[in-house]
């Protein structure tokens, strides 16, 4: 059986909105074994320093990850897209175990099959700390990012 994630490539300028979304969505789920479903069972990481490839080691990343940031939300906005491929900017905001709050900035670029699944991701990312009332983003952690919620864009990010 065959796994499917659309939209499917080639993107059009809707399809590639959707697929980041989708993408913001799970993301903010900080559900490891559910967003590496989004990529195909070998796919390709350059996450900062750390180069991987496959779904388990997708999932240790994840855990890692959010076991290190706290009160995690993420907001990602288009950049540019073509055929299987998007670009994508972003941010998030996350909390350490000392409670020190940081907002992270990034740029990834993604590469997808046929079936809609992430074949490559390498994510460009640096951090910057943050007071706690500098934080722009703030909506209930159990839903995903209101519809009404400010994009990066709107908020000058």
């Amino acid at each position: 059986m065959t796994e499917t994630r659309p939209p499917l490539p080639p993107f059009t300028r809707d399809t590639a909105i959707r697929k980041v979304r989708a993408a913001e969505d799970g993301w903010n789920s900080c559900n490891p074994e559910k967003v590496s479903l989004a990529y195909t069972p070998d796919s390709r990481w350059r996450n900062r320093s750390e180069i991987f490839s496959g779904r388990p080691a997708i999932v240790a990343f994840l855990t890692r990850k959010w076991s290190r940031e706290h009160e995690y939300r993420l907001i990602k906005e288009l950049w540019a897209f073509t055929g299987d491929r998007i670009a994508v900017r972003f941010a998030y905001e996350f909390h350490d175990d000392r409670g020190d709050w940081f907002r992270a900035y990034g740029n990834e670029n993604w590469e997808f099959d046929g079936n809609g699944l992430m074949r490559v991701r390498h994510a460009s990312i640096n951090d910057i700390a943050i007071t706690e009332g500098e934080r722009l983003f703030h909506w209930d952690r159990a839903h995903p990012r209101p519809a009404d919620h400010p994009s990066l864009s709107d908020l000058a990010l």
